[in-house]
């Protein structure tokens, strides 16, 4: 089983990085003692679902609250600071898994972050289905859902946030939605913490038990997986990343014809633009209800209609598709998003992982395939657009 993932972290970095390092571990396990206790065959579709979102419980346990019972025996102000850093902190998560025996597809998702599938379609073109749904306090899901979880609780989402500021509804960490009003107190009165929110009444409020969705993929259609960020679905709607893999694919199937090695050196020095249009069946994105649409081209002026937006330039798909978002053609607009400062750079764009996994080689496998080359064409590249 293959297992891929995105971590995005929100006020510090120590709840993603404790993720990193231990998620996968702590799924791994769920998984594997569901799989030992059956005798023959595989788990049920819901157990496996349930070892998911097992694993991914057990992690926010033990960051949220075996850290403080941790911190409360040791009474060290010292102690506190290094223990309650990835409880403090907070982090999306969003794990896929891929069976090729099976070739079923199981998305995990924990907060804003978004896996959208690319097929081709019997037009040639691409069609894009979201895996994931953002979950924040703009979904109509997610918000009825917490009204219904702490009943006449008018603030619980305001403003599209959880009491008003936490956008995310579902995340590891931000244990200050978590802990309760005791437990808070104790923590200010011995560490220096912060004091809660006059509206936290009947926490926890936000939770980091994943939706998890399954999909069966179609290796000889030609399947592709994105997973992103929100900063990335902040640029580009899930039609364009999709048609600009799909316009990434076709560029790289041109390449192996036969060009000169003139032709070949200068489109990976300039690139090369298409004619506006992506390969991909606009309004075809099914599971697009409850996700974010673009904010960020109405912030920087710039016209969602425009020709000639976007072009191909890098051998690393995931690269495409960043330089895409960040402006394309402008390379101005590229390098200024590029070399702001933090936190200056947050009022104009968010954070970007971006992973794009293809689901096998034609009809001959369902294995997934890596793409290991870097977008500079020199023969010791370097992490650069």
């Amino acid at each position: 089983m293959d297992v891929l993932g995105v971590f995005d972290g929100h006020s510090g970095w120590t709840t993603s990085a404790t993720l990193r390092q231990n998620l996968i571990s702590y799924v791994a396990t769920e998984l594997n003692n569901t799989y030992k206790a059956v005798a023959e065959g595989t788990p049920s579709s819901d157990a496996i679902e349930l070892a998911i979102k097992t694993g991914f419980n057990r992690l926010d346990t033990e960051i949220v609250h075996n850290s403080v019972e941790k911190v409360f025996k040791a009474s060290s102000k010292t102690v506190a600071a290094e223990l309650l850093q990835p409880a403090l902190s907070g982090s999306c998560a969003l794990l896929s898994f891929y069976d090729s025996r099976t070739n079923l597809l199981r998305v995990a998702c924990t907060g804003d972050s978004r896996a959208v599938l690319g097929r081709r379609s019997d037009s040639g073109k691409w069609t894009a289905t979201a895996l994931s749904e953002d979950q924040t306090g703009s979904n109509p899901n997610e918000a009825n859902r917490m009204r219904k979880e702490h009943p006449g609780e008018e603030h619980v989402v305001r403003n599209g946030r959880v009491l008003g500021g936490l956008e995310p509804t579902r995340a590891f960490g931000d244990a200050v939605y978590k802990w309760s009003r005791e437990t808070s107190f104790k923590l200010k009165e011995k560490f220096f913490g912060r004091t809660p929110s006059q509206l936290l009444k009947s926490p926890p409020y936000v939770t980091a038990e994943p939706v998890v969705t399954t999909t069966k993929v179609t290796p000889e259609k030609g399947d592709f997986l994105v997973l992103a960020t929100d900063g990335l679905w902040e640029m580009l709607t899930n039609d364009e990343v999709v048609g600009l893999v799909g316009q990434w694919i076709e560029s790289q199937a041109a390449g192996r014809q036969s060009k000169s090695q003139f032709e070949v050196a200068w489109s990976k020095i300039m690139g090369t633009q298409g004619n506006g249009a992506l390969p991909v069946e606009k309004g075809a994105d099914t599971g697009a209800e409850g996700q974010k649409t673009p904010i960020r081209l109405h912030q920087w002026g710039v016209d969602p209609e425009a020709k000639n937006r976007f072009v191909v330039k890098d051998q690393n798909v995931a690269t495409h598709l960043v330089r895409n978002a960040l402006g394309g053609t402008n390379d101005e607009q590229v390098c200024a998003l590029l070399t702001l400062p933090a936190p200056f750079s947050r009022r104009y764009r968010d954070d970007l992982t971006v992973q794009v996994i293809f689901f096998g080689n034609g009809e001959k496998t369902g294995e997934v395939l890596v793409n290991p080359e870097a977008t500079s064409p020199d023969e010791n590249p370097k992490a650069k657009l």
